[in-house]
């Protein structure tokens, strides 16, 4: 009988103590996956962006304030320095169509209310200018003048009106309608 004999067996290697696997650098970072280190946050779900509300109103009203204000200002200039001047007017415009720019937004509308503003601000503006002159003329109060006597400085103000008057009139309207569209956000 023969005996059956085990083929010898070739010694097997033994196992040796592992080293743990290097985490593999994420994204360049080489401290990414280091024990101990903060994951990443997962990422953001796609958030569509706000939508635009309606702010022409709010533009508008703006516009009308910033108007008002500036007539004031720009009819104390006048009253004060007894003349008209131009960077004043570019200032009004300007003044306007940023306020409606800023809070009204990219409408197409605003432009052209801003213009029209700005030419009923220097107007205004030129008024005020010329009620103050008036008052201090005959020494009696500005409102007197201006609430009273209205007609009056309507007429002042076409005797005193020359072409460059108008000249005013179209720098301040260009300045608020560039100054919207450049202002809208």
């Amino acid at each position: 009988m023969s005996e059956s004999a085990t083929p010898p067996q070739q010694p097997q290697p033994q196992p040796e103590a592992q080293a743990p696997a290097q985490p593999q650098p994420v994204d360049g970072n080489p401290y990414a996956q280091l024990p101990g280190a903060v994951p990443p946050p997962p990422p953001a779900p796609y958030a569509p962006p706000a939508p635009q509300r309606n702010t022409m109103v709010l533009g508008l009203v703006t516009a009308v304030a910033a108007a008002l204000v500036a007539a004031g200002i720009y009819g104390v200039v006048i009253g004060t320095t007894k003349h008209e001047i131009g960077w004043a007017a570019v200032g009004v415009g300007f003044v306007i169509g940023l306020a409606a720019g800023r809070l009204g937004g990219r409408n197409p509308v605003l432009p052209v209310v801003s213009a029209v503003l700005a030419l009923g601000s220097v107007y205004l503006g030129q008024l005020i200018g010329d009620a103050m002159l008036i008052a201090d003329e005959y020494g009696v109060s500005f409102s007197k003048v201006f609430f009273d006597h209205f007609g009056v400085v309507q007429d002042a103000w076409k005797a005193d009106s020359d072409p460059l008057t108008f000249v005013f009139f179209a720098i301040a309207a260009f300045a608020a309608f560039s100054g919207t569209k450049k202002a809208a956000l």
